[in-house]
């Protein structure tokens, strides 16, 4: 029998508890939805459960500008008012706005990223999955999209030190556009994004014809769709183009980048994908058994949003999902059918077969012209962690690390599966 997948999951309570503004479409809240949704399922039993690091400074500037990094880190709601030339420079504002505890966030789903990359790394795991990650349109000097910090490209250079190749996918109904651009230029990264193009729809890019530069050319896969695409358009033209760009890239690791707002009903997208068509999606990447780093993304209707990364991670379990949600603490959020699945809306899928066809057409073109997987050679492995220096053994270890700071350290095995560690024994004893 063939062995099971080892799982790592990463999860900081902290992420869900930060707020974008009033009318924002933006809500982490999402991620505690989908948190609580996969300890109902009883789905933290069959993976290991991880609070993620909180990203350094120099780790986020391993891809970000130095001085956005140290202005992220600054700024405060109450004190943007004094920075006006500094804001517009680094797109700070109605999109991306300035809120409490901001830096924080990004240290952790960047860490949760990080971490993840470095467990696949080093072998500790065949696939990790970070539903707090997925921020693709962050750019190197400045905010974009909802995004400050792109995570994913961070998670990509971190593979990169272990592996030759990596495969981007992308599935948000934006354009993976800060993740595109960050490799326009090497063969070292394919990206790969499925998204809506035209009408203005943000962000304006991912054109077909664009398609990477210099040793980038070719490297760069965009599948540009038009309004109301259903399950079966998707899945078929997702299928046919991965299969082939798995084998002609020969990739050593994958990153998924599953961005919910490609499903039906969202606020902000336009797709008509079913929870099952998006997770078919997951479950074919998952059949390549490819070291495989999956993160959330886009999502804006967020009982839907929960419902997909629970279901998705099912589907990284092998584990199928009773359609009747179990109790938990956000359980009113799903009312008021209580279920799992959500139907397809009735709209017109204004992509026709031909449209479709012309698309697959040009992208197997551009594999064409690869033929075969790049040399590659490996430079020496730089260091996993940029940590300040200090002599811990010359420490008391009282103060080393507040308990506090511990504590986010690590992961508290009571709160998540039962075992040995478990607070509630069944004869009441602690």
């Amino acid at each position: 029998m063939l062995e099971k997948d080892r799982i790592s999951y990463f999860y900081d309570g902290d992420v869900g508890n930060v707020y974008f503004g009033p009318n924002h479409p933006m809500k982490p809240h999402r991620l505690c939805m989908t948190h609580h949704l996969v300890l109902s399922y009883g789905l933290h039993k069959k993976m290991e459960i991880y609070r993620p690091h909180k990203a350094y400074p120099i780790e986020l500037a391993q891809f970000h500008s130095a001085d956005y990094v140290e202005f992220l880190h600054r700024i405060t709601p109450d004190t943007q008012h004094l920075y006006a030339s500094e804001l517009t420079r680094y797109n700070l504002g109605e999109d991306c706005p300035v809120f409490d505890n901001l830096f924080e966030f990004c240290q952790i789903y960047a860490g949760g990223t990080l971490d993840a990359a470095r467990r696949l790394n080093h072998k500790t795991c065949d696939i990790a999955i970070n539903w707090a990650g997925g921020l693709h349109h962050a750019k190197k000097c400045e905010a974009s999209g909802f995004c400050y910090i792109n995570d994913l490209v961070l998670g990509i250079l971190e593979l990169l030190k272990y592996h030759a190749r990596v495969l981007y996918i992308d599935i948000d109904v934006h354009h993976g556009d800060g993740v595109e651009e960050a490799f326009y230029f090497t063969d070292r990264v394919m990206t790969v994004s499925f998204h809506k193009y035209g009408d203005l729809f943000f962000p304006g890019t991912g054109d077909i014809k664009d398609r990477g530069e210099r040793e980038g050319k070719y490297y760069a896969i965009n599948i540009p769709l038009k309004d109301g695409i259903d399950d079966s358009s998707f899945t078929r033209l997702f299928k046919t183009i991965i299969a082939k760009v798995v084998e002609t890239y020969l990739p050593g690791a994958i990153v998924l980048q599953c961005g919910a707002d490609s499903l039906a009903r969202d606020r902000l997208g336009c797709f008509n994908l079913s929870i099952e068509g998006h997770a078919e999606c997951v479950k074919f990447v998952k059949k390549f058994n490819i070291p495989l780093l999956v993160t959330g993304g886009g999502g804006y209707t967020k009982e839907n949003v929960a419902r997909c990364w629970a279901v998705e991670t099912g589907v990284l379990l092998e584990t199928e999902l009773p359609n009747e949600i179990p109790n938990n603490d956000y359980i009113e959020y799903f009312a008021p059918d209580y279920t799992l699945k959500v139907p397809n809306l009735n709209m017109d899928n204004l992509n026709s077969k031909t449209y479709l066809g012309s698309i697959k057409m040009q992208v197997m073109e551009s594999l064409r012209s690869i033929q075969h997987a790049p040399g590659v050679q490996m430079q020496e492995v730089p260091p996993d962690f940029y940590i300040p220096d200090f002599d811990e053994d010359e420490m008391d270890p009282d103060e080393r690390v507040d308990q506090h700071t511990q504590d986010k350290q690590i992961h508290r095995d009571d709160e998540y599966y039962e075992g040995d560690n478990d607070n509630d024994h069944d004869d009441g004893t602690r």
